[in-house]
């Protein structure tokens, strides 16, 4: 039983055909979305229709509950951390794109500038969009070329899937438990024993393979938990130098565009003085004038 459906069990106390199509997600998807979480497999269990089979349901405790509190424990922890580093991720890319973003805006205004036909008759103001132009396809190419932050979420789906198997795993070991206790409870003939000899072979790789997957995630998880800082730290480091490297490349380029196309010798009060005065000459053309 995953982490999550097993909570709905407990909690609704789901009997019948409902348990049924709750372990029946679990193990095969839901048939309009096989691609939906536990937890969003949870949300549709309800809903679903009847299923041509029953699951057997053993009277013996398969997984003591102790055990299964820890591996929803476990699991629980890392599902949250999931969730907090696609949340993360998300908001990395969304910072990511704004970049990609405003410089393919930069990139634009160049290029209608340059098509401008003040450019034509203007070798001077030409020469200055031109070092703008540029400018701006420099910061776009380093843009493109930016080193994405590693992602911790890519381990994610081989977890789910080491979960999931061990879910399979544990309905085939209820499913032949079921089968063992059936002919254990039959008047012991000769044929029946043969059954229940049977059975029992059929049960004991299964239930093998089943303490061992337990086992492994049961030890495996805590330290896949407590290595999210290992990984966390170096990487939000990267983070940070990428983005030292990046921000030192922009003003590099800045700068050498300042220095193409600035007049040398001119404070910013005296050019926003310069820039005042012409705008008073155009404002005081009749046909700009307010009626």
């Amino acid at each position: 039983m995953t982490v999550e459906n097993h909570k709905i069990m407990e909690c609704l106390e789901l009997e019948g055909p409902t348990r049924i199509r709750v372990q029946f997600l679990a193990l095969h998807g839901h048939p309009k979305n096989p691609t939906l979480s536990f937890r969003e497999l949870s949300k549709h269990s309800l809903s679903f229709g009847r299923i041509p089979f029953k699951i057997g349901q053993p009277k013996k405790q398969i997984v003591p509950k102790t055990v299964e509190r820890d591996f929803e424990r476990e699991y629980g922890k890392l599902q949250q951390l999931e969730d907090q580093t696609k949340k993360l991720q998300k908001d990395m890319k969304k910072s990511t794109d704004a970049d990609l973003a405003m410089s393919k805006s930069a990139v634009k205004i160049s290029s209608d500038l340059l098509s401008n036909p003040l450019c034509e008759q203007e070798p001077e103001f030409l020469e200055m969009v031109t070092a703008f132009d540029t400018a701006m396809k420099r910061m776009d190419s380093f843009n493109q070329e930016k080193v994405n932050w590693l992602w911790f979420s890519s381990v994610f789906p081989s977890l789910n899937m080491a979960v999931k198997r061990r879910e399979q795993t544990l309905q085939d070991y209820k499913r032949l438990q079921s089968k063992v206790e059936k002919y254990e409870e039959k008047e012991r003939t000769g044929p029946v024993l043969a059954k229940l000899h049977q059975a029992r072979e059929e049960l004991r790789p299964v239930k093998e393979d089943f303490e061992a997957k337990n086992k492994q995630l049961l030890e495996e998880m805590p330290k896949f938990y407590s290595s999210r800082i290992d990984y966390f730290k170096p990487s939000f480091e990267s983070l940070v130098r990428a983005q030292v490297v990046y921000y030192t490349e922009m003003h590099k380029i800045f700068g050498d565009l300042t220095a193409q196309i600035d007049r040398p010798g001119l404070s910013d009060e005296q050019r926003e003085r310069e820039n005042d005065a012409k705008l008073s000459e155009l404002r005081a053309l009749s046909i700009v004038a307010d009626d």
